[in-house]
């Protein structure tokens, strides 16, 4: 198993990629109760990079460590995600704002303009686990072009909650074809510098999936995700 740049990865990353993709799939059910010794027999590795491992999902709200009992996969409640959508909404505005003041061209926008294009196809073909990929690209690209360090790292704590949530509710809802519309909206305001209003598109745009997202957790009962 390599990284992105080809390298092999640690055990600690191996560890942490693993872990991360059963609790975000539902492998790790939500309230559930792991040794370490056994989430490393899983694994096929020794305790000590599934505790690393386990600390670094722990920062990201996915788990919580417990002395002598192992881990518990945390629940992601509709209140947990309020909380986490107004974060979000108002630093990925700033982001698109910042990205739109800054005068990127077209090759400096060509992930973006990607992601787009994928999640146009992947509406067309009703893939909703593409588009869902699709989708984390643009935000990933969104906060990478507003160069604040800080917004990266915040939003990348509390994305993993969100693509928990997302998964769950993935094929609940419609067609995100207005959420298609919305990201290329802000696409456009950026590629024309319109900073005041790639701030406001993105931001309605994230009110409109918190609303969305809310509204079938609470119409469903799926209060601990």
């Amino acid at each position: 198993m390599k990284d992105k740049d080809g390298k092999p990865l640690s055990n600690t990353q191996r560890a942490l990629r693993e872990l991360r993709r059963m609790i975000l799939s539902g492998e790790l059910a939500a309230g559930t109760d792991h040794l370490e010794s056994e989430l490393a027999e899983t694994l096929g590795m020794s305790r000590t990079p599934v505790r690393e491992a386990a600390l670094m999902l722990e920062s990201r709200g996915l788990l919580e460590m417990r002395p002598r009992k192992g881990v518990r996969i945390l629940p992601v409640s509709p209140e947990d995600m309020r909380e986490i959508y107004d974060i979000l909404t108002e630093l990925e505005s700033l982001a698109a704002q910042r990205a739109a003041e800054a005068g990127y061209g077209d090759a400096d926008l060509a992930q973006l303009a990607l992601s787009i294009a994928q999640m146009d196809q992947a509406v067309k073909d009703e893939d909703r686990e593409a588009w869902a990929d699709a989708d984390d690209l643009f935000h990933q690209e969104l906060v990478r072009l507003g160069g604040n360090k800080r917004i990266e790292a915040i939003v990348a704590v509390m994305s993993d909650q969100v693509r928990r949530a997302r998964a769950t509710t993935l094929f609940i809802r419609p067609l995100p074809v207005q959420s298609n519309e919305d990201h290329r909206a802000v696409y456009q305001a950026i590629s024309s510098g319109r900073a005041e209003e790639a701030h406001e598109r993105h931001r309605q745009h994230r009110l409109q999936a918190k609303g969305v997202l809310i509204g079938i957790l609470e119409k469903h009962r799926l209060n601990s995700l």
